[in-house]
């Protein structure tokens, strides 16, 4: 039986592939692992505790009780109405905050794009090799149609 000959395009798209998985092993082999820095350490830490239920509703208990406690204390008020010294705290975390989740996020992101260029190559690895068995499913229907005439034309020439 014949072995299917590739054309210039699936074997430029197979080098490319073969390319592609060398780099992948090397760069996903422990040694290429880099480990994070404290930062991101801390990054990564600091955007999952506070974008987190339990931060959320610890947080709101505590500004309920600030609030709760100056407005009812009748003798010692550390910060009466308007909460100057609450806005200040509050200003201050999201000033801290922010800047902390977007460096987590940012390295988020370019896990998840590496991760879409890897899908991107298996989904092109995939549809090369269904156009492939397509073409040879196709080969097998004209070599079963080239049998059937064959027959045919036997038990034609029988009759």
């Amino acid at each position: 039986m014949p072995k299917h000959r590739l054309s210039e395009d699936e074997a430029a798209l197979l080098r490319q592939l073969r390319e592609a998985r060398r780099r992948r092993r090397v760069d996903s082999s422990p040694k290429a692992v880099v480990p994070l820095t404290p930062g991101q350490r801390v990054a990564d830490s600091v955007a999952a505790t506070m974008g987190s239920w339990r931060f959320i509703l610890i947080q709101t208990a505590l500004l309920i009780v600030w609030v709760g406690l100056n407005v009812t204390a009748y003798v010692q008020r550390w910060d009466p109405y308007p909460f100057i010294l609450l806005n200040l705290f509050l200003s201050m975390l999201a000033a801290i905050q922010a800047p902390v989740i977007m460096m987590s996020q940012n390295r988020q992101d370019t896990k998840d794009r590496l991760r879409s260029e890897l899908d991107f190559d298996v989904n092109r690895r995939a549809e090369s090799e269904i156009q492939a068995l397509s073409r040879k499913l196709n080969l097998v229907i004209d070599k079963i149609g080239d049998v059937e005439d064959l027959v045919r034309d036997s038990s034609g020439a029988k009759r």
